[in-house]
């Protein structure tokens, strides 16, 4: 891989409504980030030079029509649709959802076709995307069903990385869905994430029990000493290094995660409260076992603040980072894994 490779960093823009605009602004106004990538949002420039005006940001933007017009060095906005939107701060609008929803298909198919290096998802309201056409909870479904794999929700820090072995789905379900079959397959993305993702050579992961004090030997619930601890066993065997099942409530408090690579929580918010608690506004979500690489903050479209100025960016900016170092271990993780015999041979 070019040394000086630019790496084409897509970006949905998320629900309009929303503080996603906000944050990409505030990202790249450092003009040092374009040292770093090329910009390419998936919107249309009247949209972006309204929020331009109302942030009063100093930001420039370099329109275009097709894909094939990027320029590195500029941040470009790729005119998805031409006509004006009405913008309405922290409001719920099916209208906007619809907006949402095409700048991450444009994105997406963009990334599909190679036009783009990675993707970067500005948050969606999760209501306002559905539709007749579009009937996914979130990004991570849509983006599973376009881009081939496996995924599983990942979220990840450079010391802390959280996965989930279910994710936007009721608590009163998340018992039913965790079988042997899902626990190896998400233990096996994890693994192999942790490899071409992240460089580590031999991970060492937890897993959170289902049941407070994972079951306590079958006194409140039994899924733990029937469907986690055989499957974890059966992956020991086969030289694995994963470990658990383990109390949820003390794990996190008593330090234990920092004895590990990766924990899998069993749903969502066992894995998800405690990693922004320890790492809200610097986490990233990222969409482990896909064939392309997908990132995105770790927090939502924040209503409350939109509009205002007062958003956050760092967890944006630390998902479009994390996509770039991502994308680069993987490209290294191909080059070294490919052949390796004949790499050697040739040396001698």
């Amino acid at each position: 891989m070019e040394k000086d490779k630019n790496i084409k960093v897509g970006i949905s823009i998320g629900d309009l409504n929303g503080i996603g605009a906000e944050i990409i602004i505030k990202t790249f106004e450092d003009s040092r980030m374009l040292d770093f990538c090329t910009p390419v949002i998936f919107a249309s420039i009247k949209t972006m030079s309204f929020f331009k005006k109302h942030f009063d940001s100093s930001i420039n933007y370099h329109g275009i029509n097709h894909i094939n017009q990027v320029i590195d060095g500029k941040i470009n906005v790729l005119n998805v649709w031409k006509e004006n939107v009405t913008i309405n701060f922290g409001e719920e609008d099916l209208k906007i959802g619809e907006y949402a929803v095409l700048s991450l298909e444009k994105a997406t198919d963009a990334l599909k076709n190679g036009d783009v290096d990675v993707l970067v998802t500005a948050p969606i309201h999760k209501h306002n995307i559905q539709s007749e056409r579009f009937k996914f909870p979130g990004h991570t479904n849509y983006l599973a069903e376009q881009l081939g794999g496996q995924s599983l929700m990942f979220m990840v820090t450079d010391t802390l990385k959280v996965g989930l072995l279910t994710d936007h789905v009721p608590v009163k379900d998340a018992p039913q869905q965790i079988t042997p079959g899902l626990i190896a397959e998400k233990i096996k993305i994890v693994y192999q994430s942790l490899i071409q993702d992240f460089t580590i050579e031999r991970p060492k992961i937890a897993i959170l029990g289902i049941n407070p004090h994972a079951g306590d030997n079958g006194v409140i619930g039994e899924e733990d000493d029937l469907v986690l601890k055989p499957t974890l066993e059966k992956l020991r065997d086969k030289g694995q290094l994963v470990y658990g099942p383990y109390a949820a409530d003390s794990f996190f408090g008593s330090k234990n995660y920092k004895n590990f690579d990766a924990i899998i929580a069993a749903y969502h918010d066992q894995g998800l409260i405690p990693f922004k608690t320890l790492s809200f506004g610097h986490g990233v979500n990222y969409t482990a076992g896909l064939s392309k690489v997908r990132t995105s903050p770790d927090h939502g479209t924040a209503f409350e603040i939109a509009g205002k100025g007062e958003a956050d960016h760092g967890s944006f900016e630390a998902a479009v980072f994390m996509a770039i170092q991502i994308f680069k271990n993987r490209a290294r993780y191909k080059k070294y894994s490919e052949n390796p015999l004949k790499k050697l041979s040739k040396k001698r």
